[in-house]
């Protein structure tokens, strides 16, 4: 589903990816870890089509998600760690997700009470105004809602606490099965029983990629 090949990105003189190469599929859920600067949040904007390589390349099902955008990445479900600044109403961000995306207003309400946020009493307050949790929440529902062959997670349970991290995971026991996932965290502890690759990074090198 999504193949890297060589790609290597430099940031004036700094590399930040090293001739890194992955290969992930359907079925797939995959722990990405590193120290800081390691080169995992690089790796993520270059699937995601946000950093052109400075050489190799990114293919997400045969797609360029930089010179394919649109098609590339509209099988993808992304959550981020630190959640824009959207100056939005929740119920705006709501109505642009089911129109961008197709994914239902119902679904994107039904995952939310899942997680307990009880979304529509904060229907009219502005997106950036609701506390992280809230936030990571939503944006959660939103990406699943969407019911994509691909989700990319980076840190998605930072914001949470314990209870909504437990009802995350449990969530995503409901997807895992014919989904690529990939996780950027360092919760191995946390989503072991989850995840079954891993795939370790040191500065901009993978220095590990194996099953579990």
């Amino acid at each position: 589903m999504i193949e890297v090949k060589n790609l290597t990105k430099v940031f004036g003189s700094q590399k930040s990816l090293d001739d890194i190469s992955l290969n992930m599929k359907a079925g797939d859920r995959v722990i990405v870890m590193g120290q800081n600067g390691a080169g995992k949040t690089t790796l993520v904007r270059a699937i995601l089509g946000e950093y052109i390589p400075t050489k190799g390349e990114v293919s997400i099902e045969g797609y360029n998600p930089t010179k394919q955008r649109d098609v590339a990445l509209a099988n993808i479900g992304f959550v981020p760690q630190l959640p824009p600044p959207i100056k939005l109403s929740v119920q705006e961000l709501i109505r642009y997700a089911t129109i961008s995306s197709g994914a239902s207003k119902e679904k994107i309400i039904e995952v939310c009470e899942f997680m307990d946020l009880e979304i529509k009493s904060h229907m009219k307050k502005l997106f950036f105004k609701l506390s992280g949790g809230m936030k990571q929440k939503l944006l959660i529902a939103i990406a699943l809602a969407r019911d994509p062959k691909i989700f990319i997670f980076d840190e998605p349970t930072a914001n949470l606490d314990p209870h909504g991290r437990e009802k995350f995971y449990e969530l995503l026991q409901k997807y895992k099965e014919d989904k690529l996932m990939i996780f950027i965290s360092h919760r191995l502890e946390e989503i072991g029983d989850l995840v079954n690759k891993r795939v370790e990074m040191d500065l901009g090198k993978v220095v590990k990629d194996e099953y579990l």
